[in-house]
């Protein structure tokens, strides 16, 4: 395709990204959320009317809440799919700095286009502009620079030829797959220019695997061989290679128990004989003691968080060993480890290949049914005659019960996190947690963003009292658009989470539970009435029994449920559970504190972070 098509900056950003697909043939950025200002709305909002037939443009209620959808979205996508996000200049492109850390940590692909200042700077200071004394280069945008994996800024309309395929081979690419910023000078988005016409053609892009290093996979194979109790630990990059079925079946053949992370955790059914559950902080009993007893620990796709390792405890073994398989050098070289760097689908089937036919002892298939017994334990329904609130492992029960092979128990902050990794039996996919920036307020966003990447799953979220007044405002989104999910909202009368662990600390009860804040009247939330008022189905269910009732019933909606239940606040999951590194004060306390510090120092002796 010969010749030019002049078009503004920012019509020519839209058209080139309608263009751009997946090997499936379907556009890779599926559409765009956006708010608009003055720093977006003439020149990104007139491109994206412009486009609106083939680049679908969404409206939502916060900028940070609209990107919690999109990385849902990627994220139930595996990496596959994204979104892009608009907003002007100044607070709509601040408010999106959160996300795009949550998306940072997570490696998930979200397309942020912030509105910037005139980069011919003749109006200067235009409103919202921040104003660095010492450098006329900066603006708020700035802020994005530790937070994404690719930030540019457009200062002049042929950037688009270079800045926009630079994003999206960051997207799509699975070792530096993360957010991008393009800060978008407003004044730059309304200039025209005579852009090659060959630059819109369609262009597929593909996800790549990267093949492992021989010789590397040499010595992982060398170390299996040697071991004595391996386990592995699964991670999230297992679900983004697609491996499950791989690992479910290296695992059986070899008799080697399967840890599934946070971000892992739905990958291998709970029902398969090797699925040991979790480790760490949130582990299941039996995890924790295969991760102890283990001489090797294989981490596939894993970052090795502080839950996965219980602060580096967990894995007490003096003869441990580390392997990790990553795609990516800075995660497969951690504390030491053997590393091998490469897709985690490919790299098994190099490491399995080459295992032959090595076998381990028989896994503690007791203490795997142990586990289950006591989360059947701690999940069961209460009594009819208990005359007290039911606990979140109550909670987690009622869903259990009622539960499909398409339901997606989703969660991100607060006690439910842990609760739901160590008690909740997820079926395959049945798992979304964002748990490597445990944001308070994406559940409903991150809610909304699940069932439009997989329409046809049963998406139940779980969130506090706490993260739902902290941000519920695309609930009346999904309203308008009619996404249907369900809200189990569990109200404790405040941050019972970290109220427990103020306390596990050595503190007092200080300024988490309402009853412990300073205010001079105790709240009464109607959280019923206020979800009702933005259009959804909104009741309260009157215990345990209700619940089950009530989740059953919502399914045939075309509309958020809200099903909101008192819960209580002093239980944590009664099952499970590892130390966790939190700084307790060695000083100044009464005898609480100092017998919380004894603990914390005789837990940090155990820690054993390199080889």
């Amino acid at each position: 395709m010969g010749g030019t098509v002049r078009l503004t900056a920012a019509q020519a950003m839209m058209r080139w990204l309608s263009v751009q697909v997946t090997e499936e043939g379907t556009r890779f950025i599926e559409g765009v959320w956006a708010i608009f200002g003055h720093g977006n709305v003439a020149g990104v909002g007139e491109a994206l009317h412009r486009y609106s037939e083939v680049l679908p443009t969404w409206r939502g209620q916060n900028e940070q809440t609209m990107a919690h959808a999109a990385i849902a979205y990627a994220k139930t996508k595996r990496r596959r799919r994204a979104h892009a996000v608009t907003s002007s200049i100044g607070p709509g492109s601040t408010n999106m700095v959160t996300a795009a850390a949550l998306a940072h940590v997570n490696r998930l692909p979200v397309l942020f286009i912030c509105g910037d200042v005139f980069a011919n700077r003749r109006p200067d200071p235009v409103l919202q502009q921040i104003e660095d004394f010492d450098e006329g280069t900066v603006s708020a945008n700035d802020c994005f620079r530790p937070v994404t994996r690719y930030f540019d800024r457009i200062t002049r309309p042929e950037h688009v030829l270079t800045a926009l395929p630079r994003a999206l081979r960051t997207m799509t690419d699975p070792v530096d797959c993360g957010p991008v910023c393009l800060a978008f000078c407003q004044d730059v988005q309304a200039e025209a220019f005579d852009y090659p016409a060959a630059f819109f053609e369609p262009r597929v892009w593909r996800i790549r695997r990267p093949e492992p290093d021989p010789v590397e996979v040499a010595a992982v194979v060398d170390a299996i061989k040697a071991a004595k109790a391996p386990v592995i630990v699964s991670g999230g990059g297992v679900l983004y290679s697609g491996a499950e079925e791989l690992l479910a079946d290296f695992a059986a053949r070899r008799n080697i128990p399967i840890l599934e992370t946070q971000a892992g955790k739905g990958a291998t059914s709970f029902e398969h004989p090797m699925n040991f559950g979790s480790p760490g902080v949130t582990g299941s009993d039996c995890g924790n003691a295969a991760c102890e007893a283990a001489d090797l620990v294989i981490g596939v796709g894993t970052r090795f968080q502080d839950f996965t390792t219980g602060s580096w405890t967990v894995f007490a073994n003096p003869e441990r060993r580390l392997v990790s398989i990553n795609v990516h050098g800075y995660d497969a070289l951690k504390h030491g480890a053997l590393g091998v760097v490469g897709d985690a689908k490919v790299t098994l089937e190099k490491i399995d290949a080459a295992l032959g036919q090595t076998r381990f002892a028989a896994a503690d298939a007791r203490a795997r049914s142990d586990w289950h017994a006591a989360v059947a334990k701690v999940t069961a329904a209460p009594a009819k005659d208990a005359n007290k609130l039911p606990s979140d492992a109550q909670v987690i029960g009622a869903l259990q019960r009622v539960a499909t092979e398409h339901t997606v128990a989703m969660c991100a902050a607060g006690t439910m996190p842990g609760a739901l990794q160590v008690l909740w039996q997820a079926a395959k996919g049945g798992y979304h947690m964002e748990y490597g920036y445990s944001c308070m307020g994406y559940e409903i966003a991150g809610a909304m963003g699940i069932k439009l990447a997989a329409p046809d799953r049963e998406v139940i979220c779980f969130v506090g009292d706490g993260s739902y007044m902290m941000a519920n405002s695309e609930l009346a989104t999904a309203v308008m658009r009619r996404v249907p999910f369900t809200i189990v909202l569990t109200d404790n009368r405040g941050y019972g989470c970290i109220n427990r662990l103020q306390q596990e600390c050595g503190g007092a009860e200080f300024n988490n539970m309402y009853k412990d804040a300073n205010v001079e009247v105790q709240p009464e939330i109607d959280f019923v009435a206020h979800a009702a008022s933005m259009g959804a189905h909104a009741e309260k269910a009157a215990g345990i029994a209700d619940l089950e009732a009530k989740i059953v019933a919502a399914r045939g909606r075309d509309i958020p449920s809200v099903i909101v239940i008192d819960t209580e606040a002093v239980s944590g999951t009664g099952a499970g559970g590892h130390w966790w590194d939190v700084a307790v004060p060695q000083v100044g306390g009464p005898e609480r504190l100092i017998k919380a510090r004894e603990r914390y120092d005789a837990n940090a002796a155990l820690q054993r972070v390199f080889n």
